[in-house]
């Protein structure tokens, strides 16, 4: 089965970690990244999917795919 998860956040080095973690679980970068400036908070954030295959797992909403 095929997981995806689509990582935001703000355009800073914390984003840049989640992203890391990410892949050191084997997470693998799913397209380009996205990059927009939210006039809310008036920052830019930042956008990556990333997705992994894993076996013998039933997909199921409430999974923590984090935890994946």
């Amino acid at each position: 089965m095929k997981l995806y998860r689509l990582l935001t956040g703000p355009d800073d080095s914390a984003f840049c970690h989640k992203v890391s973690l990410a892949l050191s679980k084997g997470w693998e970068l799913h397209g380009s990244p996205a990059y927009a400036f939210n006039a809310e908070t008036g920052l830019m954030q930042c956008g990556q999917a990333v997705t992994k295959e894993v076996e013998g797992k039933d997909y199921s909403p409430d999974m923590e795919l984090g935890e994946q």
